[in-house]
């Protein structure tokens, strides 16, 4: 399956769990049963991954967690906040980068609709 297949497959799944939940749960719910949805269509999920930074030759834990990867190449991540600022698109391009993926999906559950492009965003590294 490539990445366009794979995306396409997660954001239904993204969207089965808005269409059944709606707004207003903690990101926490969102992301467990999503993880649990996406393993429902055979994907390989991990979640609260750590993610090291490496410098000097050294890596260095410093407590950065990515919210859900699914097959080892796209990165999820999961707010349940009023609006989606810069920041959230940075926080999800830095993770983007310190891991070597190229593909990450940044979704707001916050919303009363994901179609516009403000809640659910796809971001290259």
């Amino acid at each position: 399956m490539n990445l366009n297949e794979l995306t396409y497959k997660i954001r239904g799944c993204i969207f089965k769990v808005h269409n059944t939940f709606g707004p207003g749960l903690f990101e926490s719910v969102y992301e467990a049963v999503l993880a649990y949805e996406l393993k429902k269509e055979g994907l390989f999920v991990q979640t609260q991954l750590g993610i090291p930074v490496e410098y000097d030759e050294i890596k260095l834990e410093l407590g950065f967690r990515l919210d859900i990867l699914v097959e080892n190449s796209v990165i999820i991540e999961i707010k349940s906040i009023e609006k989606l600022h810069d920041v959230h698109k940075k926080q999800l391009l830095t993770y983007l980068k310190l891991t070597g993926k190229k593909i990450g999906i940044l979704v707001n559950f916050n919303s009363s609709t994901l179609i516009d492009k403000e809640s659910l965003i796809r971001i290259i590294n």
